[in-house]
This record gives structure tokens, C-alpha cells and sequence, in this order.
């Protein structure tokens, strides 16, 4: 049960080991069609780069993990926060000076003059979600190979980043909300949900080809279909409403973990919570409440207050006990007053989530927030975080310790020297907490096992290999 501050996603390649592009005096002469590829941000970016280089392999092109063995370098940027948008501006620093030439794309791709300000040389920059526009320049920069579509053939399902045993499934783009901390819309745009039968096509590709977990992303995923009036499509000859519990109720018939992200707690999410209950999709939520006083959450534009949303976590509870609930704080907003921050404080102590994640305030450049009265000082946002921490991570410990000698169905991410890494419904990969199963070899990434857990911290939990009483 993990409490963690916010920081950017960790560059991702297509080789999954790699985290980041490096120079290579040793590199492989070029081909004249190489792309390397650094992919910044959250899990929506992640997708908008699988479908970059997805295109990109179809296209013939090569693609690389090495700045020197690159004929060019495409940078998928973040700018969500200031921590962000450095990192971004650093990795195409970095990336012009290892290769010299580097494409931009992303998030903070609607800033165009301020990335050729700092970095003249850039050879294009586009926003999120521009998948042609990047092809294009690519295009412009590397010429576009001969190659032999049945020799260089791409998987049905794309190119993914991810383990190839979990993938993030992203059912629209853009956001309806204003929050006056975010500037995502400004980015992303509005709300622009996929069309069903796409998202359930791509699903179904994804668990034909071995995906054991589908991660439902999208900037609000209670809103799906909201912007095309939740209108009916056909998928398999049956017609389907673009609707969250509809897509649910089908991505359960694909017989894999269902894990929703970023849901807002409109009152349709208590209909989810059936089919939760009912084991046909995790029981497994991730609501970002940001905050519990009422008139802070009015200052952030933010839906909800403490005492409905306790009310309904308590209900949940009651239809589904083996709910998790992730959710996301952010202390120091400007005007929070010492007695609002303890009314946080008494929220969480109250609602008991499972998985936190706090960040300090961040003055996001272009965020309404920024003109709001009675910045908190650093010192002061920081002590909060601190405390907020202390509670949170008291929390999950005295959460986890209640799961020793229980057994629960574990999904293998990874097999060490050391022994056996998965993760139970209760964790989503990266931001959650792990199952550590020591000197267990027996087993493979994407593999199923029960597991009895014997040893808990406050974040992970430690298991041993158990017969499935099934088998």
C-alpha cells in the first residue's frame, strides 16, 4: 500500500529493461531508417507512444534504444507539472546533444515557443495525440523504407510498452473539466470517448496475443460517452451502448483482470460496483479526490464533498467488501487554511483508503489557480506532506498487516535472482504496492499463482506459493 509523491512516469523504450535512450560507442552501423524513441509521463502518453511506434514498424521503420545508433529521435513529452515539463525540456536537451536531431511530441507540445526558445534546433514539435502530424515529420527527416509487409510483420495489437502480459487500454481523449489546478484540457482538449467497438476490437486483440490484465485509462473514465450521448454501436452483431457500464459488462466476457483508472464518482459508479462484487472486473478503484474541505474542493472546481463521499465509500464497501481504493491528494492549495488541512487529515483517518498518492501544489503555467489568493509557503506545504504521509503510510500498514494468512490470486510481473515479484487486484503496476514471493523460481512473468501472504510492511507484502484448491 503505497503513499508516494508525485513524480513524472520514468522514460520508457521499446525494449521494456530499458528505461531510458544512452549513447553507444558501440552502436550498429545505421540502417538510414532507425528511430529512437524516450516516452515521458503518465500511462495516456504511454499509449499515444505505442501507437507512434506501432505506426512507425508498420511503416518499416527501425527502432532503437540507443541515441548513437538513431537516425532520429522522437521525444513524447509531459507537462502536467513544473517537475514535468524540466524533466521534458532536460530529455530533449539531452536527446539534440547525443543524436541532434529530435522530433517533439506530447503534452507539452501546445508550448511550442517555449521548447524552440530553449532548443532552436528541434526539427518539428507537435502536441498529444498528433499521431500523423509526427508521422509526417518523420517522414520529412528519415525517408520512408521499402520494406517487405510479410517479412517485417507487426502484431495485430501494435506495438506495446508495457509487459506483455499487461497492457493500458485508453477509451477516449481530452476532459469536460475545468479544474482550476490542471491544464490538461488545454493540452488534450475536451472529452472525445473511442467508439466502442474500437476499444472492444483493441481488447480483444490484446488478450488473443496474451495479456492477462487490461487497465481501463483515460483522462475521466466515468465520463465515457458522455460527449456522443452514450449512442448504441455493434460489437460481435450486438449492439453496445459507448457507456462505462456497458464497456465494463463486455470487457468482462474477455476473461482477464479489468483494472479502472481515473474515475470520477459520478453516481453511475455505483452501478460498477455489482459487477465488482460479482468478480467480473477487479474490485479495484482509482478516484482522484484531491481533497475532503468543501471549500477548497469549490476553489479546485472539483465535484464532491467529504461527507457524501464517505457515505458512498461506505456503501461500496457494504455491496463489495474486498474494494481497494486508490486515490490522489494535493496539500498547500492556495488559501488551505491549517484547520482545512486538518480536515483532510480526518477524512483520511475516516475513509481508510488503500493506496494514496499526495503531491505538493505545483503553479502550473496557464492554471486558473495560480491567480488564487494566500499561496502557502513551502515550508508549510512540505510539513503538511509529511504528516499526510505519516497517517497514510500508518494506515497501510495496520491495512496490510490484516492480510497475513490470507491467500489471494497473484499476476507474475517479474523473476529475479532473488525470487518471485507480482501483485495481487489490490496493486496496479507501478504506482502500487508488490508481492514479493523469496526463492520461488518455479513460475514466469504473466503467470497465475495463489499465494498465501506470511509478512507485511507498510507499502508491500511478502507470500508463499499455495495449491489452487481448484486444481
Amino acid at each position: 500500500m503505497t503513499v508516494e509523491t508525485f513524480t513524472p512516469k520514468q522514460t520508457t523504450t521499446l525494449d521494456i529493461p530499458v528505461k531510458t535512450l544512452e549513447a553507444n560507442s558501440t552502436s550498429i552501423p545505421s540502417t538510414g531508417n532507425r528511430i529512437g524513441f524516450v516516452s515521458l509521463g503518465c500511462p495516456k502518453n504511454l499509449v499515444d507512444s505505442e501507437r507512434i511506434l506501432t505506426q512507425l514498424r508498420t511503416e518499416g521503420y527501425d527502432v532503437t534504444n540507443s541515441y548513437d545508433d538513431a537516425d532520429l529521435v522522437i521525444v513524447n513529452t509531459c507537462g502536467f507539472i513544473d517537475s514535468a515539463v524540466q524533466e521534458s525540456l532536460e530529455t530533449i536537451g539531452e536527446a539534440l546533444a547525443a543524436n541532434g536531431k529530435v522530433l517533439v511530441t506530447g503534452c507539452l507540445g501546445v508550448k511550442k515557443d517555449e521548447i524552440v526558445e530553449l532548443h532552436p534546433n528541434v526539427l518539428g514539435v507537435t502536441g498529444p495525440h498528433a499521431y500523423d502530424e509526427v508521422l509526417k515529420q518523420v517522414h520529412l527527416h528519415v525517408e520512408k523504407p521499402k520494406h517487405n509487409p510479410l517479412m517485417d510483420l507487426v502484431p495485430d495489437h501494435g506495438i506495446k510498452l508495457t509487459p506483455k502480459h499487461y497492457a493500458y487500454l485508453k477509451i477516449s481523449e481530452g476532459c469536460n473539466h475545468r479544474c482550476t489546478f490542471c491544464i490538461i484540457p488545454s493540452m488534450r482538449g475536451d472529452l472525445d470517448s473511442r467508439p466502442i467497438g474500437d476499444v472492444l476490437g483493441e481488447a480483444q486483440r490484446l488478450v488473443n496475443a496474451g495479456v492477462k490484465e487490461l487497465l481501463v485509462i483515460s483522462q475521466d473514465t466515468s465520463a465515457y460517452g458522455v460527449d456522443v450521448k452514450h449512442k448504441t454501436a455493434f460489437w460481435d452483431g450486438m449492439p453496445v451502448k459507448t457507456h462505462m457500464q456497458q464497456l465494463c459488462e463486455e470487457l468482462a466476457k474477455q476473461g482477464v483482470w479489468v483494472r479502472l483508472h481515473y474515475v470520477y464518482p459520478y453516481p453511475h459508479v455505483d452501478d460498477i460496483i455489482p459487477l465488482m462484487a460479482e468478480g467480473k472486473i477487479l474490485p479495484y478503484l482509482d478516484i482522484p479526490f484531491q481533497h475532503a474541505n468543501k471549500r477548497i474542493l469549490k476553489l479546485m472546481k472539483r465535484p464532491g464533498s467529504s461527507d457524501k463521499v464517505l457515505e458512498r465509500i461506505a456503501k461500496w464497501r457494504e455491496i463489495c467488501p474486498e474494494l481497494v481504493i486508490r486515490s490522489t491528494f494535493i496539500v498547500g492549495f492556495p488559501g488551505e487554511t491549517e484547520e482545512e488541512f486538518e480536515e483532510l487529515l480526518d477524512f483520511l483517518e475516516e475513509a481508510q483508503l488503500d493506496r494514496v498518492g499526495c503531491f505538493k501544489y505545483s503553479p502550473v503555467e496557464g492554471a486558473k489557480a495560480n491567480d488564487l489568493p494566500d499561496h502557502v509557503p513551502e515550508d508549510v506545504m512540505e510539513d503538511r506532506l509529511q504528516r499526510f504521509m505519516a497517517l497514510q503510510a500508518q494506515i497501510s500498514a495496520d491495512k496490510l498487516q490484516a492480510r497475513i494468512g490470507q491467500e489471494y490470486l497473484i499476476l507474475i510481473d517479474e523473476v529475479n535472482t532473488e525470487g518471485a515479484i507480482g501483485r495481487s487486484y489490490m496493486d496496479a503496476p507501478e504506482i502500487d504496492g508488490k508481492v514479493y514471493l523469496t526463492d520461488e523460481f518455479d513460475v514466469q512473468p504473466g503467470d497465475q499463482v495463489w499465494v498465501q501472504i506470511i509478512h507485511a510492511d507498510e507499502h508491500d507484502v511478502w507470500g508463499v506459493k499455495v495449491e489452487d484448491e481448484d486444481e
